[in-house]
């Protein structure tokens, strides 16, 4: 009896060599969802993906106005943007809803727009959600030739809280780049 509380008494004193691996995974198990979530780069992953986004669809709507020889833009506002296109008939800009991925977008909330043109900063504007059938929409502020000139751009999305930014710019000849946000250019206004 005695050496049976002897016992007992030794294995209350510490923990196990499988309690501590258990006690170890799980921490593993949390830092590395915590890696995971904020990124090891201290890239944000959501401008990116913005960024991506809006190169991808003006590199699209560049080569469809090679193809089909019309004129599209895009019209930005501070946490919006749409896709448009030149209608000759009409003599106007015209949205560009046809197709799903070119439909007005709005960025995550905590996410605005800046854009320079000529190296100018542009101040944005929303655009008014109650105009009328017969008042046209501003035109856009980047546009895209069927020849295939561009207006040279430097658009950025940039996380309000942080000012943290990622760019899409394009030259002349609608040629795109894409700065992540973990490159920041070395001068920016």
């Amino acid at each position: 009896m005695r050496n049976q509380q002897g016992r007992n008494s030794l294995r209350c004193g510490g923990f196990t060599l499988v309690e501590i691996l258990v006690v170890v995974v799980i921490m593993a198990i949390v830092i590395a969802m915590a890696v995971l979530s904020i990124g090891v780069t201290g890239r944000d992953q959501q401008l990116d993906r913005e960024s991506m986004r809006i190169e991808g669809l003006l590199s699209l709507l560049h080569d469809r106005a090679l193809i089909e020889g019309r004129d599209f833009g895009m019209r930005i506002e501070p946490t919006a943007y749409e896709f448009v296109f030149y209608d000759t008939r009409l003599a106007r800009w015209t949205h560009f809803d046809q197709e799903r991925e070119f439909r007005h977008r709005v960025l995550p909330p905590g996410m605005s727009f800046r854009l320079q043109l000529d190296s100018v900063q542009v101040v944005l504007k929303p655009v008014d959600p109650d105009l009328s059938g017969d008042t046209p929409p501003p035109p856009p502020q980047i546009a895209i030739a069927a020849s295939g000139d561009a207006t040279p751009f430097r658009l950025s999305v940039v996380r309000d809280e942080t000012a943290a930014r990622a760019s899409v710019t394009s030259d002349a000849a609608g040629k795109l780049a894409i700065e992540s946000s973990d490159h920041p250019p070395a001068n920016h206004s």
